[in-house]
Protein backbone atom coordinates (compact mmCIF):
# COMPACT_ATOMS: atom_id res chain seq x y z
CA UNK A 1 0.00 0.00 0.00
CA UNK A 2 1.85 3.45 -1.01
CA UNK A 3 1.21 6.23 1.33
CA UNK A 4 0.25 9.44 -0.12
CA UNK A 5 1.30 12.47 1.27
CA UNK A 6 -0.95 15.43 1.11
CA UNK A 7 -0.44 18.08 -1.30
CA UNK A 8 1.56 21.14 -0.26
CA UNK A 9 -0.45 24.13 0.06
CA UNK A 10 -0.51 27.08 -1.95
CA UNK A 11 1.22 29.93 -0.06
CA UNK A 12 -0.67 32.84 0.17
CA UNK A 13 1.31 35.71 -2.35
CA UNK A 14 3.32 37.66 0.34
CA UNK A 15 3.02 42.03 0.37
CA UNK A 16 6.08 44.44 0.24
CA UNK A 17 6.69 43.99 4.03
CA UNK A 18 5.97 40.29 4.43
CA UNK A 19 8.79 40.03 1.31
CA UNK A 20 10.65 41.87 3.18
CA UNK A 21 10.91 39.91 6.72
CA UNK A 22 11.06 36.99 4.30
CA UNK A 23 14.24 37.95 2.58
CA UNK A 24 15.50 39.06 6.05
CA UNK A 25 15.08 35.82 7.64
CA UNK A 26 16.52 34.31 4.24
CA UNK A 27 19.84 36.06 4.59
CA UNK A 28 20.30 35.05 8.14
CA UNK A 29 20.22 31.73 7.28
CA UNK A 30 22.35 31.38 4.04
CA UNK A 31 24.42 34.12 2.15
CA UNK A 32 23.21 34.58 -1.67
CA UNK A 33 23.35 37.06 -4.54
CA UNK A 34 20.79 39.68 -5.91
CA UNK A 35 20.18 37.30 -8.52
CA UNK A 36 19.14 33.64 -6.19
CA UNK A 37 17.30 36.35 -3.70
CA UNK A 38 15.47 37.64 -6.44
CA UNK A 39 14.39 34.22 -7.68
CA UNK A 40 13.64 33.04 -4.50
CA UNK A 41 11.42 36.38 -3.68
CA UNK A 42 9.67 36.09 -7.11
CA UNK A 43 7.96 32.32 -6.33
CA UNK A 44 6.16 34.08 -3.12
CA UNK A 45 5.36 37.42 -4.54
CA UNK A 46 2.09 38.15 -5.98
CA UNK A 47 2.11 37.16 -10.04
CA UNK A 48 2.58 40.24 -11.99
CA UNK A 49 3.65 43.90 -12.28
CA UNK A 50 2.57 44.18 -8.52
CA UNK A 51 4.88 41.30 -7.32
CA UNK A 52 7.55 42.65 -9.68
CA UNK A 53 7.66 46.24 -8.49
CA UNK A 54 7.18 44.52 -4.46
CA UNK A 55 10.49 42.50 -5.03
CA UNK A 56 12.51 45.32 -6.65
CA UNK A 57 11.44 47.15 -4.15
CA UNK A 58 12.23 44.70 -1.57
CA UNK A 59 15.91 44.28 -3.23
CA UNK A 60 16.66 47.83 -3.07
CA UNK A 61 16.04 48.31 0.59
CA UNK A 62 18.19 45.54 1.15
CA UNK A 63 20.72 46.98 -0.61
CA UNK A 64 20.58 50.52 0.76
CA UNK A 65 20.44 48.75 4.27
CA UNK A 66 23.52 46.93 3.43
CA UNK A 67 22.35 43.70 3.66
CA UNK A 68 22.72 42.60 0.07
CA UNK A 69 26.14 43.19 -1.44
CA UNK A 70 27.15 41.14 -4.69
CA UNK A 71 31.00 41.99 -4.83
CA UNK A 72 31.02 40.99 -0.81
CA UNK A 73 29.40 37.81 -1.61
CA UNK A 74 32.01 37.12 -4.62
CA UNK A 75 34.82 37.79 -2.16
CA UNK A 76 33.77 36.03 1.12
CA UNK A 77 32.32 33.18 -1.20
CA UNK A 78 35.61 33.15 -2.80
CA UNK A 79 38.07 33.70 0.22
CA UNK A 80 35.93 30.18 1.20
CA UNK A 81 36.40 28.20 -1.40
CA UNK A 82 40.31 28.71 -1.51
CA UNK A 83 41.08 28.66 2.20
CA UNK A 84 38.46 25.75 3.04
CA UNK A 85 38.13 23.92 -0.10
CA UNK A 86 41.37 24.69 -1.63
CA UNK A 87 39.70 25.05 -5.03
CA UNK A 88 41.33 26.35 -8.09
CA UNK A 89 40.17 29.81 -9.83
CA UNK A 90 38.29 28.77 -12.60
CA UNK A 91 36.10 26.67 -10.21
CA UNK A 92 35.25 29.51 -8.14
CA UNK A 93 34.80 31.88 -11.23
CA UNK A 94 32.35 29.52 -12.55
CA UNK A 95 30.62 29.06 -9.58
CA UNK A 96 30.01 32.21 -9.27
CA UNK A 97 28.89 33.11 -12.56
CA UNK A 98 26.26 30.69 -11.87
CA UNK A 99 25.44 32.29 -8.64
CA UNK A 100 24.84 35.71 -11.18
CA UNK A 101 27.70 37.61 -10.23
CA UNK A 102 28.81 39.83 -12.82
CA UNK A 103 32.04 39.31 -14.41
CA UNK A 104 34.39 42.59 -13.68
CA UNK A 105 32.98 41.27 -10.00
CA UNK A 106 33.94 38.15 -10.66
CA UNK A 107 37.28 38.97 -11.96
CA UNK A 108 38.20 41.40 -9.65
CA UNK A 109 37.62 39.38 -6.82
CA UNK A 110 39.04 35.66 -8.32
CA UNK A 111 42.14 38.66 -9.03
CA UNK A 112 42.61 39.59 -5.30
CA UNK A 113 42.44 36.31 -3.65
CA UNK A 114 43.69 34.09 -6.86
CA UNK A 115 46.67 36.74 -8.37
CA UNK A 116 49.72 36.04 -5.94
CA UNK A 117 48.29 32.30 -4.82
CA UNK A 118 50.94 29.32 -5.73
CA UNK A 119 48.60 27.04 -7.85
CA UNK A 120 50.29 24.36 -7.56
CA UNK A 121 50.48 24.24 -3.62
CA UNK A 122 47.15 24.94 -3.48
CA UNK A 123 46.32 21.59 -5.74
CA UNK A 124 48.29 19.58 -3.39
CA UNK A 125 46.37 20.62 -0.80
CA UNK A 126 43.17 19.62 -1.93
CA UNK A 127 44.55 16.37 -2.80
CA UNK A 128 45.62 16.31 0.73
CA UNK A 129 42.37 17.16 2.04
CA UNK A 130 40.28 14.94 -0.28
CA UNK A 131 42.76 12.20 0.67
CA UNK A 132 43.76 11.09 -2.84
CA UNK A 133 46.44 9.19 -3.06
CA UNK A 134 49.56 8.65 -6.05
CA UNK A 135 47.77 7.01 -8.51
CA UNK A 136 48.71 3.16 -9.29
CA UNK A 137 47.86 3.26 -12.74
CA UNK A 138 46.36 4.54 -15.82
CA UNK A 139 42.68 4.68 -14.41
CA UNK A 140 43.87 5.98 -11.43
CA UNK A 141 45.84 9.02 -12.83
CA UNK A 142 43.05 10.05 -15.44
CA UNK A 143 40.47 10.07 -11.96
CA UNK A 144 43.16 12.22 -10.08
CA UNK A 145 42.95 14.21 -13.40
CA UNK A 146 39.71 14.33 -13.71
CA UNK A 147 39.19 15.29 -9.76
CA UNK A 148 41.81 17.84 -10.29
CA UNK A 149 40.33 19.59 -13.24
CA UNK A 150 37.14 19.40 -11.66
CA UNK A 151 37.99 21.27 -9.02
CA UNK A 152 39.44 23.94 -11.23
CA UNK A 153 43.20 24.00 -11.55
CA UNK A 154 44.75 24.40 -14.90
CA UNK A 155 46.10 21.49 -16.65
CA UNK A 156 49.64 22.62 -16.68
CA UNK A 157 49.17 22.62 -12.58
CA UNK A 158 47.95 19.23 -12.59
CA UNK A 159 51.09 17.86 -14.97
CA UNK A 160 53.14 19.38 -12.38
CA UNK A 161 51.77 17.29 -9.46
CA UNK A 162 51.34 14.48 -11.41
CA UNK A 163 55.44 14.55 -12.63
CA UNK A 164 55.99 15.25 -9.04
CA UNK A 165 54.60 11.55 -8.23
CA UNK A 166 56.63 10.11 -11.19
CA UNK A 167 54.18 8.88 -13.09
CA UNK A 168 54.84 7.59 -16.29
CA UNK A 169 55.28 9.61 -19.47
CA UNK A 170 53.18 7.04 -21.20
CA UNK A 171 49.99 7.84 -18.78
CA UNK A 172 50.66 11.21 -19.05
CA UNK A 173 50.92 11.12 -22.82
CA UNK A 174 47.49 9.21 -22.67
CA UNK A 175 46.09 12.24 -20.63
CA UNK A 176 45.99 14.66 -23.44
CA UNK A 177 43.61 12.88 -24.80
CA UNK A 178 41.06 13.65 -21.75
CA UNK A 179 37.98 15.97 -22.77
CA UNK A 180 38.19 18.45 -20.12
CA UNK A 181 34.42 19.34 -20.47
CA UNK A 182 33.64 16.01 -20.26
CA UNK A 183 35.97 15.36 -17.04
CA UNK A 184 34.14 18.50 -15.51
CA UNK A 185 30.93 17.78 -15.92
CA UNK A 186 31.51 13.67 -15.03
CA UNK A 187 33.45 14.38 -11.66
CA UNK A 188 30.90 16.94 -10.69
CA UNK A 189 28.20 14.48 -10.65
CA UNK A 190 30.24 11.98 -8.77
CA UNK A 191 31.04 14.69 -5.93
CA UNK A 192 27.60 15.44 -5.91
Amino acid sequence: MAFRSKPAKKKEPLNETALYEYAIKTLGRHMRTETELRRLLMTRAEQGARGEAAVKAVIAQLKEHGYLNDQSFAETYTRLRQENEKLGARRVRNDLRQKGIKSEVIEEAVEARYGEANEEALARQYLSRKRIRKPDGPKDTARVMRRLVTAGFSTGTIYKVLRTWDVPDEELAALDDIDIDAATSDAKTHEE
